[in-house]
């Protein structure tokens, strides 16, 4: 990148940026699918029970919660190189310790001290920092950006899965922690230099679009991660859980797994269109459109269970749901000032997280006291329904305490 680039808003240099953050963003993400991958070798190396050998795995998501918000403060203090690097160091540290590990404490301590905070630096700081780089493009360019861990989940398990059969999982570990030092820095190089706002391409400060909607900063704050704890509860049961319903169907594990491939290939799709669509609507509004058609596809589930209609839902429900998690990094740009956006968009994408593990956990709980999914089913509906309720009321908020300006189109 060039030093005389023109570095304003929605300018080349902006897609350039974009660029180099989705390739740092699909790098980055390889924390939250090597723990998968290598679960059963490490199970058979640590001779553990499954339940214990997915501990590395709870741990690294809760890391990724909670460093999403320490990376997102500390890029608001101090622009996206400085987490950036930090990230990159702490993955290469996280992966070279894990591949020395003696016990699964101590693989599962690298796994979320340094992995999970690692992976976050490459997700909440590009996200904050590219919707500071666009106005009229902001919700294509923060989809793109957020499909970074999707398009990682594309690349990295196949990726990971060949070299620890051939090699092994503990010189694998060790070869990712190669890869990320020696991609990652150079290329968070490549990022130096914060926007030239919070906003407008004269470097004027940035207004909010919409301000606090009449609510105060901490309570707006308050919904909108609750808004994002209650998506991801509904969100993860058919993520999680529908290679075991597949297996409890009799259609076996292998469809399950095929059905939750083409869930993530059609939620880069999702993303992607919700861009789109946040460009033309708002965020709010395309917050509240996935909602209901994510909370529409959990229904389809619960009327439907042959193998040709699982088929149709799950990739009906990657299409309605990928978009959710990006409109709320939009929401936050359109209500609070730019300078303030990691630190926010990271308490969001930590309760998003925790919803993840939330439903997870409570959809086992809910088959293990019926014997069946349709009880969990039922609760994902549920809480979607509170999801919907809240994007609902903000909208309508919007129509009466919205600043006078109106939402940036696309031109």
């Amino acid at each position: 990148m060039s030093a005389h680039a023109p570095r304003q808003v929605d300018s080349a240099y902006a897609w350039l940026r974009l660029a180099v953050s989705m390739v740092l963003a699909t790098i980055g993400g390889v924390g939250m699918w090597s723990v998968v991958v290598a679960l059963p070798s490490v199970q058979a190396e640590f001779d553990v029970a499954r339940g214990g050998a997915s501990l590395p795995f709870t741990l690294t998501m809760i890391g990724f919660g909670l460093g999403g918000v320490l990376m997102g403060r500390l890029a608001d203090r101090r622009g996206v190189l400085v987490p950036l690097l930090v990230g990159a160091v702490a993955l290469a540290a996280g992966y070279a310790l894990a591949s020395q590990a003696a016990t699964l404490w101590q693989f599962a301590a690298a796994s979320g001290l340094l992995i999970g905070v690692g992976t976050s630096a490459s997700f909440v700081p590009l996200i904050s920092d590219i919707s500071q780089w666009f106005e009229r493009r902001r919700g294509i360019a923060v989809a793109l950006c957020a499909s970074g861990n999707y398009f990682a989940g594309a690349f990295w398990p196949t990726t990971i899965e060949y070299f620890i059969r051939t090699h092994g999982w503990r010189a694998t570990h060790l070869g990712i922690a190669v890869a990320c030092l020696v991609t990652m820095v150079p290329l968070a190089l490549l990022l130096r230099g914060r926007a030239p706002i919070g906003g407008a391409a004269g470097g004027a400060p940035a207004r909010p679009v919409l301000g606090t909607l009449g609510l105060s900063p901490g309570v707006l704050q308050g919904v909108l991660a609750v808004a994002g704890l209650c998506c991801c509860v509904a969100m993860s049961m058919p993520q999680v859980h529908i290679v075991a319903y597949c297996g409890d169907l009799g259609y076996g594990v292998a469809r399950g797994a095929q059905m939750l491939s083409l869930m993530l290939a059609a939620g880069i799709v999702s993303r992607i269109a919700s861009g789109f669509l946040a460009d033309r609507l708002g965020g709010l509004t395309t917050l509240l459109i996935g909602s209901i058609a994510q909370m529409s596809a959990l229904v389809l589930y619960l009327l439907m269970d042959g193998l040709t209609s699982l088929y149709v839902i799950s990739g009906l429900f990657g299409l309605f749901q990928g978009g959710l998690v990006p409109s709320y990094a939009i929401v936050v740009r359109e209500c609070f000032p730019a300078k303030e956006a990691g630190g926010r968009v990271g308490v969001i994408m930590a309760m998003t997280l925790f919803g993840m593990a939330l439903g997870g956990w409570m959809s086992g709980v809910i088959f293990d006291m019926t014997g069946s999914y349709r009880a969990a089913f039922a609760n994902g509906v549920a809480w979607n329904l509170v999801n919907a309720a809240i994007a609902l009321w903000l909208l309508h908020r919007r129509t009466r305490y919205a600043a006078p300006r109106a939402v940036p189109q696309a031109v």
